[in-house]
């Protein structure tokens, strides 16, 4: 009797407050083709960045000897572009080929997102379980 006391009300309860679809867990910046776009410029400039530090004072210290003062402006680049007069332009094309590279990377990990989700809240599940199975250590020894 005091079951569908509780269950009467319960029953009239709006149904389409928990009919609500779940919310994506995968943010919208993953299935967004334009972050492989966003990953391939932050490329550019990260790769950039690095053609032009200065290591003219380190190749001089390594070698036991004080910069002359046209090493102290030698970037990473210049010791790249001796081997390779056209090396900027070989960085270009292997950048944007690439691109459609990152771009499969971001489609497949948006795709299987939800299923490593899915499965690490199932050894979070199977972790706490252990977990609570475990003796207590401060529980009194007989």
């Amino acid at each position: 009797m005091r079951i569908s006391l509780v269950l009467i009300p319960l029953s009239l309860c709006a149904a389409p407050a928990l009919a609500q679809p779940a919310p994506n867990p995968i943010p919208r910046a993953l299935t967004d083709p334009a972050t492989a776009h966003r990953l391939t410029d932050t490329m550019q400039s990260l790769s950039q960045a690095l053609l032009d530090m200065r290591v003219g004072n380190l190749q001089a210290a390594l070698e036991g000897r004080a910069p002359t003062p046209s090493e102290r402006n030698l970037t990473v680049g210049d010791l790249a572009r001796r081997n390779d007069p056209q090396f900027d332009q070989h960085l270009q094309q292997n950048i944007e080929a690439a691109r459609p590279k990152i771009e499969q990377t971001v489609r497949t990990f948006s795709e299987t997102l939800p299923e490593v989700t899915q499965d690490l809240q199932r050894a979070r599940k199977s972790l706490e379980r252990a977990m609570s199975n475990l003796p207590d250590p401060n529980y009194p020894r007989r």
